[in-house]
């Protein structure tokens, strides 16, 4: 359990440090990466793109992380506050002007060999956009 907490963690420790490749090295070959409100996509190339196209339109720091592990340690969640700006316009979303935002958001991973198998990423899109809409 201990090692799953510590594993959540180092996770989003490099999250917060822009280290996308301290995030993939944490992730199975095949993960499974459940978008909020979209799709699931699999393996390390698909969370690499997502990665980045995330870094070009937000950037983002995880702040008041409490990670909560089930007793096998195969399964985990995480409860944070998102403090974020809107960087660039994404697609399909309002027009960002560097739009500040915060934003309770969580996180549910499942385990395998040491590492993260699934992650599935859930906040309250309708608030992100009251928050940076015109």
């Amino acid at each position: 359990m201990a090692s799953t907490e510590s594993l959540i963690r180092s996770y989003y420790e490099a999250f917060n440090a822009g280290d996308v490749d301290g995030m993939l090295a944490l992730l199975t070959e095949d993960v499974a990466h459940d978008i909020n409100q979209g799709g699931r996509e699999y393996g390390i190339p698909a969370f690499r793109a997502f990665m980045d196209r995330m870094n070009a339109h937000y950037r983002e720091e995880l702040r008041d992380m409490v990670v909560m592990t089930e007793p096998g340690g195969s399964r985990a969640a995480a409860e944070f506050i998102v403090h974020g700006t809107y960087l660039t316009t994404d697609e399909g979303l309002p027009e960002a002007r560097g739009q500040r935002y915060i934003l309770p958001a969580g996180a549910f991973f499942e385990i395998r060999g040491g590492r993260i198998a699934r992650v599935s990423n859930f906040y309250n899109l309708a608030d992100w956009m009251r928050q940076v809409g015109d």
